[in-house]
């Protein structure tokens, strides 16, 4: 059970929202999910069937200036999460084992 993010608990992966729930702590700041679980039918889904979302292992969470997303990216870095992506104005973060970890890219 998600202490942060019990709007999104439902299809995601308990021991992903537990180390989200870590990451938001240690940031002290709230994290707004852009998006969460989608579904294989969604149109994101469609354009990239291997997406980590589908797997509810995945959150893109709103981000848009470069002090707010030093924060989150570094307490995502300190709970152990290692395949992150950064938009303007949003950062991607998953947990999915079966892609290349220890990445960071941008959009």
């Amino acid at each position: 059970m998600s202490r942060y993010f019990k709007e999104i608990e439902e299809n995601m992966d308990a021991n992903f929202l537990h180390k989200l729930d870590k990451a938001r702590s240690i940031a002290g700041l709230p994290f707004k999910i852009n998006s969460a679980y989608r579904s294989p039918e969604h149109p994101l889904s469609i354009k990239n069937p291997s997406s980590s979302h589908i797997k509810g292992l995945a959150v893109d969470i709103k981000c848009t200036d470069s002090r707010t997303r030093f924060i989150i990216v570094d307490a995502l870095i300190k709970v152990g999460f290692n395949r992150i992506g950064i938009a303007d104005t949003f950062i991607h973060v998953d947990l999915d084992l079966d892609k290349s970890n220890k990445v960071i890219w941008t959009y």
